[in-house]
Parts: structure tokens; sequence; C-alpha cells
């Protein structure tokens, strides 16, 4: 039974509800933390013989050997004759896809010369390792192998490396096969916290890394937030959200499963639906009820919709819109008539899907742009996955002598200003 929490943008204790509803915590636990930090400190100091005893522990895999860890690429080859012709087409035109609007994101290099003959500009050069975290066992997901890996390679990354657990010796086909389509370069059968830490850090066997990008669980999470600093990260993936504007034209069941869609996740995500009608709420309802009970996945369904979702009465789309830029959600799908006018008034969005017949589903697998997305609120300061991510700008400065007699005053002055007698100096040489 779905109980789902109704508010209105016009009673007047609005605010507090809407709120709370955005500051409901969704974090992992300060045991989580303490775990994680004990596991990355045993990595560092003890490497293979500490991810050999964690995947011992944790995925029940009997290996002896952390060579026995890795995957070879003739392997994950292989695993592209062990699935369904449907699934590989549907992979490979995925990947076509995800390539194609990738290859738009790309930085260039420049450079500007000034009337004295200075040179300045920025050289864009691309990481060189990068961690790709999968998630394994039954809850696989090949979509992220295709979104984090193909803007790696894209951006010109000389090695991605992937680790993905395989609990019980559950080796998943189609994530192997996403790998081969996306040019993974190594693979190891490793997760959780350990391997986060292994690819922060490096072991005997496991490769350091630059960045770690891509999906896990809690333990993940807060390995990828202890180990940032050290490495690169993509974000803190939180929950996944989706928020769902819309008017008279909406259609109450596509919008109860898309709804469902990301409710199915997990049991803290979050689905949110604002409407200025009423009675769409009452339609919608009455549909999640009847297609409930038709999903695999029901009860998490439900545990996320009465925990974490809601119905919001707005005024007006544009007070819709409104609410949408607080909420900030990680996915938003703008199911009315004029979804292009709507989108003019939205700002913090990681992703936003318009119209009718755009639903997020589409961005989660196939449509082109990154499904790696902003969630908690985030998407006020960040934005999706992208080439850019793999791929660091650096500045460049050629001055002419007549350049530098021209700067050199200016420099040694603001130097002064600052009590930096060396850098006044350092400027002073360069002037006449």
């Amino acid at each position: 039974m779905l109980d789902i929490r109704r508010l209105s943008s016009q009673d007047a204790d609005f605010s507090v509800h809407f709120d709370n509803l955005l500051r409901q915590n969704q974090s992992a636990e300060n045991d989580v933390r303490h775990t994680v930090e004990t596991i990355i400190k045993h990595i560092r100091e003890q490497g293979d013989q500490a991810l050999l005893s964690y995947t011992q522990k944790f995925d029940q895999l009997g290996v002896t050997h952390a060579s026995d860890l890795e995957l070879s690429k003739q392997q994950m080859k292989d695993a592209l004759t062990k699935i369904s012709k449907e699934q590989h087409q549907s992979l490979q035109t995925a990947a076509i896809r995800i390539r194609e609007y990738a290859e738009k994101q790309s930085l260039q290099s420049w450079s500007t010369k000034d009337d004295d003959g200075n040179e300045m500009g920025q050289v864009v050069t691309a990481l060189e390792k990068v961690g790709v975290y999968v998630p394994g066992g039954k809850a696989a997901y090949p979509s992220s192998v295709l979104m984090n890996a193909i803007p790696a390679k894209v951006a010109g990354v000389d090695s991605i490396i992937m680790v993905v657990p395989t609990p019980n010796g559950e080796v998943n086909n189609m994530v192997l096969a996403a790998a081969s389509i996306a040019g993974v370069d190594k693979a190891f059968t490793i997760g959780g916290a350990q391997a986060v830490a292994a690819l922060a850090y490096g072991t005997e066997t496991i490769p350091k890394v630059d960045k770690i990008v891509g999906p896990g669980n809690a333990y993940v999470a807060s390995a990828k937030q202890q180990v940032f600093g050290t490495v690169g990260i993509d974000m803190i993936a939180g929950p996944s959200e989706v928020l769902v504007i819309c008017d008279e034209s909406a259609n109450p069941e596509w919008v109860a499963m898309d709804l469902f869609s990301q409710a199915e996740h997990d049991a803290n995500a979050r689905a949110i639906l604002i409407s200025t009608d009423e009675n769409f709420f009452d339609q919608v309802h009455q549909q999640m009820e009847l297609l409930l009970k038709s999903l695999d996945r029901a009860a998490i369904i439900t545990d996320s919709i009465n925990n974490f979702g809601a119905f919001i009465k707005a005024s007006s789309l544009n007070e819709a819109a409104e609410l949408s830029n607080q909420i900030a959600p990680e996915h938003l799908e703008l199911c009315v008539a004029e979804p292009k006018e709507l989108l003019k008034k939205i700002r913090n969005a990681g992703a936003v899907f318009l119209g009718h017949y755009s639903p997020e589903v589409f961005g989660d697998y196939c449509a082109g742009p990154n499904h790696v997305l902003p969630t908690a609120g985030t998407a006020r300061f960040s934005s999706p996955l992208g080439v850019y991510d793999f791929q660091k700008r650096t500045s460049v400065v050629h001055c002419s002598e007549q350049g530098a007699n021209k700067l050199s005053p200016i420099a040694s002055t603001l130097a002064h200003g600052e009590g930096l007698t060396a850098h006044a100096r350092s400027a002073e040489y360069r002037g006449k």
C-alpha cells in the first residue's frame, strides 16, 4: 500500500515541510565511515595481501594470488559471444550514441598574443590512468561501463582500469561485453571500499590511477570521499532521484511508471511529482497502485515512495520551476505541453527530459548524454560526467623581451605590496 505525502505550496507551513523533505538524511552512517577507514589503511599498508583477504571475506571469492583477480582483454572480448544478439546490438547502438555525444565535448588547446608579443594560452591533456568502478553480481550495470569508459576513451586517457566485484564467482557477461565495446584496458574482479583504495594507492597488482569514477554503495561512496585529494573522483553520488513536473496533458500511467523507474533503484531513492492539478495526483496514485503489483521490485519501490516520495501542488508551472530549482534534481522530466518554454525557467538539474516521449530511462541507457549525474541537490554547482572530466588544462605563458619590460614594474609593485621581496626582484630582473 502506497502512502505518499502530499504538500501544497499554498499551505501556511509548506516551507517547513518542503525543507524537511529536502533535508532528509540519506548519507552513510558513521560506522560505514569507520569501517572504510580501516579498509583503506589495510590496503595502503598491506597491498595485495589485504586486497585478497577482503575479496575472500566479502565476495567469497576463493583466490590465492592477486594475479587471479585480473580479467584479460580476451575474456572481455569472449563475453560478446556469450550474450544474446539483441543484447550485443543494444550495447553497440548505445555505445555509438554515447560516443557521438561525447565527441562534441572535448576541450581544445588555444593561445593568443597581445600587442607586445606576449603569448598566453592553455594546453589540454588527458589523464593518464582512470579507474572505473562498476557494481557487480546481481546489481550489475553494463550501461555504467559505457557511460564511464567511453568519455574517458574519447578524452584520450592512456589506460582505463575497471574494477567489478564477482561475488561467489558470479561474472556478468554483459558487463564484460560492455567493457570490450568501450575499450577498457584492464579489469579486476574486486569491489567495495577495498577496490577504491587499491585504485587510489596502488598495490603490487592494481595500478594506481589519477581519477576514480563510477557508482557504488555507501561503502564505495565513503571510500571515494576519503581518498579524494590523493586521486580525483567524479562525485559523491547519493541515491537516485527523479522530479516530474506535469500539466493536464500528461498521461498518469506513464508518469506513475516514470516515478517507479527511479524508486526501484534503492529504498532511499527519491521520486517527486509536481503538478498544478490536485485531481492529477489522484489519477497517478490510482495508476501506481494498479501497476505496483506487476513489478519485481515492488517492496523496494514501496519503501522509496512512502519514505522519500512526495506529490507537491504548485500554483503555476512557473512556481513548479522555482521549486524544482530549489530541489536541483538529478533527473527532471517536464511532462508538459510546452516543455521548451518551461526549460527556460530551469536553472538547476543534472539532466532534463522534455515532453511526454522523453522518459528518464532513455537517458539511463541510450539517448547519448551521460547518466552519471549530480545528486542530493549538487546540481546547483555540479555537472554531468563528460569528456572534460578526463582532461586537464595547463596554463602557458611565453613573454617577449618587450612584453617583460612592461609587465615587470606591474608585477614588482604588486609583489612589494604583498611583502614578497623575492617575487619583486624576480620580476625586476626581466625589466629595464
